[in-house]
């Protein structure tokens, strides 16, 4: 099949292979049953549109039944201009109309090398560019124009729109802050570099999430260092209401302070 999808994982490859590189690699998995493959016209029989709101000009995109492992993408509304945070694999008419309906987007940014999926179908349909960190390019399953490597520690993407490298989970594991978020109070937009998880009055830090590999102390450190630079109230996770809705910025820091005296 033309550009085959992983089913586990979603990633999007550029010819047929027998392997997929993301499942192999020990933060990731091949399932018990094997590799298996699906492509974009399969997905779009299969699946449906699932759009609701997340947040304050925040709404979440994705699929049902769910797809690969699961996230969903965030639909940022700004006064200067939409963005596209994260992606999930499906993509149709009814996502693409309620985007454009709402003024389109200026670019799309993906967190880490799971959720790079179908990202060449979203840049082609909204002719806009897809932001990756160079520090992962060697993950990227089907290359395009549209792919604009970024290197550093941040990234202006918008108004207020800030791409933040942190190096959790991946080399090039990124967050995105947005200042105007929660009406001027900031939010940061975390994908699972930083997982919300079930308790909001904390969130994790891994290097694997579903083989629980933990991830190293001095990239913690360093995470919880560089967002000691930013101020936010809400953030904004990979899954569906895996959102703090408030004390962000204080929750980081007591996450990254606890986690380092357990490890230590």
């Amino acid at each position: 099949m033309d550009n085959p999808i992983c089913v586990t994982c979603g990633m999007q490859y550029a010819a047929p292979r027998s392997d997929c590189p993301i499942c192999e690699d020990e933060r990731q998995y091949v399932p018990p049953s094997g590799q298996q493959w699906t492509d974009f016209a399969t997905l779009q029989r299969e699946h449906e549109a699932l759009i609701k709101p997340e947040g304050d000009r925040i709404t979440g995109i994705a699929c049902t039944p769910k797809f690969g492992i699961g996230q969903r993408a965030l639909f940022v509304e700004t006064d200067s201009g939409n963005f596209l945070w994260d992606l999930s694999a499906y993509l149709d008419d009814t996502i693409a109309d309620h985007i454009t309906a709402r003024g389109g987007i200026t670019g799309i940014a993906i967190s880490h090398p799971h959720y790079y999926t179908t990202c060449v179908e979203w840049a082609r349909t909204f002719d806009v560019p897809v932001y990756l960190h160079e520090g992962d390019r060697q993950w990227i399953g089907r290359p395009d124009d549209r792919i604009e490597l970024w290197s550093g520690q941040t990234k202006q993407v918008g108004d207020g729109l800030t791409l933040v490298n942190l190096g959790v989970h991946f080399t090039g594991g990124t967050v995105l802050h947005w200042s105007g978020g929660e009406r001027g109070r900031g939010a940061l937009l975390s994908g699972d570099i930083v997982q919300v998880i079930p308790d909001r009055k904390f969130v994790a830090f891994m290097y694997s999430y579903p083989n629980l590999i933990p991830e190293r102390p001095p990239v913690v450190r360093h995470a919880a260092e560089i967002l000691a630079g930013y101020r936010f109230e809400a953030i904004y996770g990979a899954w569906w209401d895996a959102v703090v809705r408030e004390d962000g910025y204080d929750v980081v820091q007591r996450s990254a302070k606890r986690y380092l005296e357990f490890v230590s």
